[in-house]
């Protein structure tokens, strides 16, 4: 039998530093059948990227099909997952966010007109916890697209950007990831910056923009690295039947509706618009239908793209806009804190036709979220969830749970709050904002953050400060260029980005930056955070703090109440007692909640002041020793010839002998006593044995 041995020809490596770390890229070795694929070894991270692309177009759609996807796998960081199948099932939100972050950067940059279906698969199989494989999979995405035969107008590359000890870092490690004031991701094209996505503890619009432009500068040398593999190995782009609509189409179709077009877009009421906008449709398609055969998608497109045309050059030449605002007027707002009854806290924030209802819901600590990922994190326990229904946009959708856009901008919330979160050590509760989205029309995501700020200190959360969030849109035409805050739909549909930014009086806590363009210049950067941050004073001072200007002082009568009390680490045991047994007695007892922490720090939770002070009342009689004049309450739960046993807490006994039961002698002390009475005795300190001995006879 002939045999030979496999030899792999094209296989290629490429070395460089990224960050001070090893950055190195393997291709041509494995996956041979997808368009482009590498794996990428960043310190000891290891991320496998393959890219694929479908020969034809998908028929039928008006937009690019591009999915992205960041596989964690459990094993990168040595756990068996912890679900009942032991096996990774749907992705978690962190990965969910990841492939957003990986996508938005990357979808600008293939052909507009193109309807192959990408599919891009980003798996992560091993974990150096300084090397964040996040950075990884963009660098390999950026590269597998570069080399392969998929139209693309790459590279790019992405770093995330720290602030430690009041300097910028680039890629920082686990250890300094901790003590970072600052978590920003930044993507770049080899001119513009190409997608913003940061958390940050409140830091100046001066120390953003520094680490933004710094994450830019530290791209450059990983574009120039892709490029030259590019130039070596990279094989020719295919080509692809465009979808664009011919100039005459376009041209024939804009002339005949764009007076109409106009008329219907200029209103501030969406509703009306939609329905200025729905005969204008039918009239276009009863008169170009026959002209233009089969090409209803196409129809669509010159309609769309008159839209644009009308709207931009408003924008552009004439500083107008659909609703009549100048570029950096806000829309009518208003704020309502305790809109609903029985809830912990509850805020309604409106921004024109963008209308937010959150709930804040408090719990005990052990309600905190536990997260089976490849993070170092195990638990959360501040979250935030956004829910997007079909009627906030007046469709009919049926619900089929929260989607990639919902766990986004559910996530971005989240981030933009939580550095005015109080620490678990201030405020011991779990906390849930849930923001339901009423109405649509333009940044939902930052209207959470008005309303989740409302919430939280309805709910009596003292909040370092409040937290207000606005977006800036863009309009560029060359080298002409204009940004107006606070977009509404159409702004953000038709324009070229949507900048939210978030943040306190004292600095920004979060951005995210979406962009249809290739990327943004220093300048527009630095110009949208100024604007976002002007407006997003303007709403806190003029809307946000009369409706509520501080914290409640406590927390809502319907919220659970929280008592803390320290105890000695080595009693943790008695408390908990074998199996549980000693705190689930106390907890059906009392009716409350009860966590103990590894350093003593006990909560009890409930609703009932009386139960929860009973529950205190126990754990206090078995962490402290008895004392000899001590008068305590206690449960028959033994009888014996020589005397009765006593339980003052669950686990903690002691005895009473038959001469200290009666002042009066008695014979049996089933003459007195039976099982399961209640009473009160006197602690005499220890007996001539050593032993602990309590007295009913002698209790005053």
């Amino acid at each position: 039998m002939a045999n030979s041995m496999m030899t792999f020809d094209k296989y290629r490596t490429f070395e460089t530093e990224f960050a001070g770390r090893p950055l190195v890229i393997e291709t041509g070795k494995t996956t041979q059948l997808a368009n482009g694929a590498c794996f990428v070894r960043y310190g000891e991270t290891v991320v496998h990227v393959a890219v694929t692309a479908a020969a034809k177009p998908r028929d039928g759609i008006d937009f690019f099909p591009l999915s992205v996807d960041f596989e964690e796998k459990l094993y990168s960081v040595g756990k068996i997952p912890g679900s009942f199948l032991k096996r990774e099932g749907r992705p978690s939100e962190k990965a969910i966010l990841t492939s957003r972050v990986i996508d938005r950067p990357i979808r600008p940059l293939f052909p507009k007109d193109m309807r192959n279906d990408v599919s891009i698969v980003c798996t992560v199989m091993s974990v150096d916890p300084d090397c964040a494989p996040e950075i990884a999979a963009m660098v390999g995405v950026s590269l597998a697209l570069s080399i392969s035969d998929i139209p693309w107008n790459g590279p790019i590359s992405s770093v995330s950007v720290g602030y430690v000890d009041g300097e910028i870092v680039i890629n920082p490690t686990a250890e300094q990831r901790e003590r970072s004031k600052m978590a920003t991701t930044v993507a770049s094209t080899d001119s513009r910056v190409a997608m913003i996505e940061a958390g940050a503890d409140c830091v100046s619009d001066e120390v953003m923009y520094n680490a933004i432009m710094a994450g830019h500068e530290a791209n450059q040398p990983i574009i120039e690295f892709i490029k030259g593999i590019q130039a070596e190995i990279g094989k020719e782009k295919f080509s692809y039947p465009s979808n664009e609509p011919d100039h005459d189409m376009f041209e024939a179709i804009k002339a005949f509706a764009e007076e109409d077009i106009k008329f219907a877009l200029d209103t501030d009421d969406k509703t009306v618009r939609d329905e200025r906008l729905k005969p204008i449709y039918e009239a276009v398609h009863e008169k170009f239908d026959e002209i233009y055969p089969e090409c209803e998608a196409k129809i669509d497109e010159c309609l769309y793209k008159t839209q644009k045309f009308i709207v931009r050059r408003w924008l552009l030449d004439e500083q107008k806009r659909v609703d009549g605002r100048g570029m950096n007027d806000i829309r009518p707002l208003a704020s309502e804190v305790g809109v609903l009854p029985r809830v912990h806290g509850s805020g309604l924030f409106t921004r024109g036709q963008t209308q937010v209802l959150t709930v804040a819901t408090l719990g005990p600590v052990s309600d905190q979220q536990l997260l089976d990922g490849i993070d170092e994190e195990e638990y959360k326990r501040y979250m935030h969830h956004y829910n997007f229904p079909s009627y906030s946009v007046g469709e009919t959708k049926p619900s089929r749970g929260p989607g990639r856009r919902e766990i986004g901008h559910g996530a971005l919330a989240e981030r933009a709050l939580a550095p005015v979160i109080p620490s678990v050590e201030e405020f011991p509760y779990a906390i849930r904002l849930v923001s339901e989205i009423l109405s649509s029309n333009g940044s939902t995501s930052q209207g959470s953050v008005c309303g989740s700020t409302l919430a939280l200190m309805d709910a009596g959360v003292p909040i370092k400060e409040p937290v207000a969030g606005i977006s800036c849109g863009l309009i560029t035409e060359g080298e002409r260029w204009m940004t107006m805050v606070d977009i509404q739909g159409v702004e953000d549909f038709f324009g070229d980005m949507d900048f939210k930014v978030t943040g306190t009086d004292e600095g920004i806590t979060a951005i995210q930056m979406d962009i249809k363009i290739h990327g943004l210049t220093r300048s527009i950067v630095e110009g949208a955070i100024a604007r976002c941050r002007e407006a997003r004073m303007f709403i806190m001072e003029n809307c946000m703090k009369p409706a509520i200007a501080e914290p409640r002082p406590e927390v809502n009568e319907y919220a659970p109440k929280i008592v803390q009390i320290q105890i000695d680490p080595a009693k943790i045991g008695e408390v908990v007692g074998q199996r549980g047994k000693t705190i689930n007695a106390i907890i059906d007892e009392c009716g409350v909640k009860i966590d103990i922490t590894d350093d003593g720090a006990v909560s009890v939770c409930g609703t009932d002041p009386a139960g929860m002070q009973r529950a205190i009342d126990l754990i206090q009689i078995i962490v402290t020793d008895f004392e000899e004049g001590q008068v305590l309450e206690g449960k028959v739960v033994s009888i014996k010839e020589f005397g009765a046993f006593l339980e003052f807490a669950p686990g903690k006994e002691a005895m009473v002998h038959i001469s200290k039961i009666s002042k009066e002698r008695i014979n049996h002390v089933e003459d007195v006593l039976t099982l399961g009475d209640v009473v009160k005795a006197v602690c005499l300190g220890k007996d001539k044995m050593g032993r602990i001995s309590f007295s009913i006879k002698d209790c005053k």
